[in-house]
């Protein structure tokens, strides 16, 4: 019904595809998914770690070029081991200038101190993953505080061997610990899953479909007749059916 994808344009720059061809092509195919399908698709392009802070800026201008179009806010992906959040900040500074949400992942590969980074210096909505933050009580205390919903992907997390095995995922900890968590799945083609895999494997772990719809939808980046819609649905679905 709605989904907020993903997409990292300067890895195509630097193969010599045009900015706004790559732009252009991706909400052309969000209105192709709205015209044919009944599907509302926004996005939100990755800054990539380790590029130039140069390319992380020319990403944030393009995406406030195409906010009229759908482009709802900037995300920072890459290798979070080896490039921490913090010098991105200028960046996610220039992002909300422009009006842009802040969506970064954090938490995954790197512990703690990468979710604290971005919670620090990038002021983000959602997190996505953020599983790691259950390493440090005070940290899920805070998020679930300040409300910043964590966009957890259970199959990436199998995948990277963020988690030995599924059975030991801590989803129904930080749940528990009252952290607002959606379900995503990261990279569909990389990690050979989809978005009923993720939900089947959070339901596999005791969590309740209901929970991770209203918590996508709590940190969904539409405007509020999307959101109104959306809640409507979530109202009148029959979640017995499972």
């Amino acid at each position: 019904m709605y989904l907020e994808g993903i997409f990292s344009p300067s890895e195509r720059v630097r193969r010599g595809v045009d900015v706004d061809e790559i732009f252009s092509g991706y909400c052309d195919g969000a209105q192709e998914a709205r015209e044919r399908h009944g599907v509302e698709v926004r996005l939100t392009p990755d800054i990539i770690r380790g590029y130039p802070l140069e390319d992380a800026e020319e990403t944030v201008r393009y995406a406030a070029k195409y906010r009229d179009r759908g482009v709802l806010g900037v995300g920072l992906g890459g290798l979070e081991a080896d490039y921490p959040p913090e010098p991105y900040k200028p960046a996610f500074a220039l992002a909300a200038e422009l009006g842009l949400a802040s969506v970064p992942h954090a938490g995954e590969v790197a512990g703690p101190p990468s979710v604290r980074g971005a919670l620090e210096t990038l002021g983000p909505t959602r997190l996505r993953h953020g599983v790691r933050a259950v390493e440090d009580p005070g940290l899920v205390r805070e998020l679930a505080d300040r409300r910043i919903v964590l966009d957890v992907c259970p199959i990436s997390n199998l995948r990277t061997r963020t988690v030995r095995s599924l059975a030991e995922h801590p989803l129904p900890q930080l749940v528990a610990a009252g952290a607002v968590c959606s379900i995503s799945t990261d990279d569909p083609a990389m990690f050979g899953t989809d978005l009923s895999k993720d939900c089947d494997a959070a339901v596999s772990l005791g969590l309740q479909p209901r929970t991770f719809y209203d918590a996508g939808l709590e940190g969904a980046l539409c405007d509020e007749r999307t959101k109104a819609h959306l809640r409507e649905i979530g109202e009148t679905f029959d979640w017995e059916i499972r």
